[in-house]
């Protein structure tokens, strides 16, 4: 039986899907990534918690993840990941004119910590701000970056999913500290023109959000309530069930808007939650294994950079090539979830 608020109570989202017919397109024409370079396996949670990499490895696929130095601050890795995406597209931070950062573990209250990102690229123009969708950050930032550069209001812009989870964990909690990682991972979107007969780039996204979950997955902090950063909390269960059916249903409407079945995609770039959550969305998508990107062994949850980080490692490792198909999909606390459909 499910609750007044349960699995069974989604009422259609709105989306909003442009199209190339606008004459402009947004394209991916780099990536990056970037990771802390301390790791820690389950074997040394095991010392600090009631845990053992068996427990681990058995309910979340996790092995490893990366964890943040001292002094090491979000807006660290996401610059790090932005000049290799930057390099890779050939441009300098003066060539760009809009930042989207999606991270809800920031340097600061304010400002905002795409502003650091766009001083120590030397942007020195153009529009850079936040975005906070926790997990479907990176989706969310995708979004409002590709619907600007199809309105015209920038030409090239950086979407950054960057993040430092282990600030905001419990290390006393086995069940949320285990799951989380950091890093960060970007991408450089150039606006072309839409060519009739060529479609490529970003070829819509989906977003929802249903409020009534707000205590699914939290922190019990905030700046107005505490004055502090607070710990993360999370229902399990219920969390797996949520993201399994929302997961899917965004992945289903992106394929449907844009006439596709799950045969036309070469592959799924999910939101690395845990290795059950993604099989089981492979699963209800009909999809094999072998098209599911899965990096959460060695990079944890790293909530908005986990689908960046997870297109660079298998663009660089030569799965996903110029024209594939991809699905992104990406659901987190609030709930907040998404998809994006991608022609690389």
């Amino acid at each position: 039986m499910t609750d007044a608020i349960g699995l069974h109570d989604q009422r259609p989202a709105r989306h909003f899907n442009r199209t190339a017919a606008a004459g402009w397109i947004s394209r991916v024409v780099g990536y990056g990534s970037a990771l802390p370079d301390r790791r820690m396996t389950n074997h040394e949670l095991a010392a600090m918690v009631d845990t053992s990499d068996e427990w681990i490895v058995q309910r979340t696929g996790i092995r490893e993840r990366r964890i943040a130095a001292a002094g090491e601050n979000t807006s660290d890795l996401a610059i790090r990941a932005a000049g290799s995406a930057l390099e890779r597209a050939g441009l300098t931070g003066a060539d760009v004119d809009l930042i989207v950062l999606a991270t809800c573990t920031p340097d600061r209250t304010l400002p905002s910590t795409a502003t650091r990102v766009q001083a120590e690229l030397g942007m020195t123009r153009g529009i850079a701000f936040d975005v906070q969708a926790v997990c479907s950050g990176f989706v969310y930032a995708l979004a409002v970056a590709d619907n600007m550069l199809r309105l015209g209001q920038a030409r090239t812009a950086l979407v950054i999913g960057a993040e430092t989870m282990s600030r905001i964990i419990d290390w006393n909690d086995r069940n949320s500290c285990v799951l989380f990682g950091d890093g960060a991972g970007a991408v450089v979107l150039r606006a072309e023109h839409a060519e009739a007969g060529e479609p490529g780039g970003i070829l819509s996204t989906h977003l929802y959000s249903d409020g009534r979950h707000q205590d699914k997955i939290y922190t019990d902090g905030g700046t107005s309530s505490t004055q502090s950063a607070g710990k993360m909390h999370l229902a399990g269960r219920e969390v797996f069930l949520h993201a399994v059916v929302n997961l899917a249903q965004a992945s289903q409407d992106a394929l449907a808007a844009n006439g596709f079945t799950q045969d036309d995609v070469d592959w799924v770039v999910p939101h690395q939650a845990n290795q059950r959550i993604v099989e089981t969305l492979g699963e209800k998508l009909h999809l094999p294994k072998e098209k599911i990107v899965l990096t959460v062994d060695h990079h944890g949850n790293t909530s908005a950079a986990s689908i960046p980080l997870a297109l660079a490692e298998a663009v660089d490792d030569g799965r996903i090539k110029a024209g594939d198909l991809v699905l992104a999909a990406a659901m987190g606390s609030g709930f907040t979830w998404g998809s994006a459909l991608i022609r690389w």
